[in-house]
């Protein structure tokens, strides 16, 4: 079984990396991210436009939305810089921080193992369960048991946190990884998938939107999965710059106030 966040991260180790981070961050603005940032007073922010409730570009508008382009905009007005985004996905997301494409990465991003050998990241500010998205009129999936069985074609959008989660835990059926720009709900439709494996954010997208989808939740917890926000390993007072700015949030209101605006107070972590 996969190991959970509350094992790779040990509550001593945590707590440490905490008090490290935040005597970092009384040396403001120090390092040369955040001497950038404060000298052209812009904020690259990677950006995945296509996360419901996250950082998601209407379609007709063009106009982006969700709690952390709320929270972005907020980091930026911390820091008296103005918002730039940078479309990004993840499957390239380390690259794109890596490459100095952006300065942070703000799109809930998983906490995995294989992500936090090669970016830093904040301490979590969200906390989301794996779910099931099917169509209401199949008869192959009515429930969460009907998943893993043989000739069972199980959707995940590669370089999301469900796609080694599933590779991992299923047995019987086969994990088919969707690749850009497929999407999981055009395979389904298109009935190359039987059911996608999603998390809460892009659920509600297909709940409020897809009159045709069928939401199946585990009916135990199946593989909670901290959020973060993710920096380029090695500037370490960038990192506590923006892990200083979480603890605000946490404290002063506005996480609880972004998330409500944007329907996602039930995975907060406070």
């Amino acid at each position: 079984m996969m190991m959970t966040m509350m094992q790779w991260l040990k509550p001593g180790a945590w707590a440490i990396s905490r008090l490290l981070l935040a005597l970092c961050a009384t040396q403001a603005l120090a390092g040369p991210v955040a001497e950038r940032v404060q000298s052209q007073s812009v904020l690259r922010v990677c950006v995945w436009p296509d996360y419901y409730g996250v950082t998601y570009r209407h379609p007709r508008t063009q106009q982006l939305g969700g709690i952390d382009i709320d929270l972005s905009v907020e980091l930026a007005r911390d820091l008296r810089a103005r918002v730039e985004y940078v479309d990004s996905s993840f499957p390239t997301l380390i690259d794109d921080l890596n490459q100095d494409r952006c300065d942070v990465a703000m799109f809930a991003i998983g906490m995995l193992p294989q992500r936090m050998e090669k970016l830093a990241f904040t301490q979590p500010y969200m906390r989301s369960d794996i779910y099931a998205i099917t169509t209401k009129t199949s008869t192959a999936i009515r429930q969460w048991a009907d998943i893993d069985k043989p000739g069972v074609l199980v959707g995940v959008q590669a370089g999301t946190f469900m796609e080694p989660i599933m590779a991992q835990r299923l047995k019987q059926a086969t994990l088919v990884r969707i690749q850009l720009p497929a999407t999981r709900e055009r395979e389904l439709t298109a009935g190359r998938i039987d059911v996608f494996m999603t998390d809460y954010p892009y659920s509600r997208r297909l709940m409020d939107n897809a009159d045709w989808a069928r939401l199946i939740e585990p009916p135990e917890k199946f593989s909670l999965l901290p959020y973060g926000y993710a920096v380029k390993r090695g500037d370490v007072a960038w990192l506590a710059t923006v892990e200083a700015f979480v603890t605000r949030i946490k404290t002063d209101g506005r996480l609880r106030q972004a998330a409500a605006q944007n329907g996602l107070s039930a995975i907060v972590v406070h």
